[in-house]
């Protein structure tokens, strides 16, 4: 099979799938099951390869799929600019990305939850291409 159940019904699936990725991208780190880690991680790069493309139609997949939500809201000296989750993959996300080929996110193991004992893990996103830093040095 080529995905994890999670003990839940497809729709319910979905949606906390859907609501964590978001949050990924909002937060840019996130603290969940280990397992709930791995599915978010493989959705969560195919929602920044969506953003690299930055073509209309994969915009409008990356739409279908992540909340619409509000990620940023900031002020500048005239205006508040306020941004979506959608926007913040496709304009600040997606370009951190771009010499990348894939392996946009890391699951790092934590301890045990205190509750119930289920094994926990961080899932963030990577940082841009080191190379950069690298070349200016030399």
């Amino acid at each position: 099979m080529g995905y994890r159940k999670l003990g839940r019904t497809s729709s319910q699936r979905k949606a906390m799938l859907r609501d964590l990725t978001s949050d990924l991208f909002i937060n840019e780190r996130i603290v969940t099951t280990v397992t709930r880690a791995k599915e978010v991680s493989k959705l969560a790069d195919k929602m920044i390869t969506l953003g690299k493309r930055g073509d209309l139609h994969a915009r409008r997949q990356a739409a279908a799929f992540v909340r619409n939500e509000l990620a940023t809201v900031s002020e500048t000296e005239d205006e508040i600019v306020v941004q979506t989750v959608l926007q913040k993959l496709f304009d600040d996300i997606a370009p951190r990305f771009a010499e990348r080929n894939g392996g946009y996110t890391r699951v790092l193991k934590t301890e045990p939850r205190r509750g119930d004992g289920a094994p926990m893990a961080v899932l963030e996103l990577v940082e841009g291409p080191a190379a950069s830093a690298d070349e200016d040095t030399e």
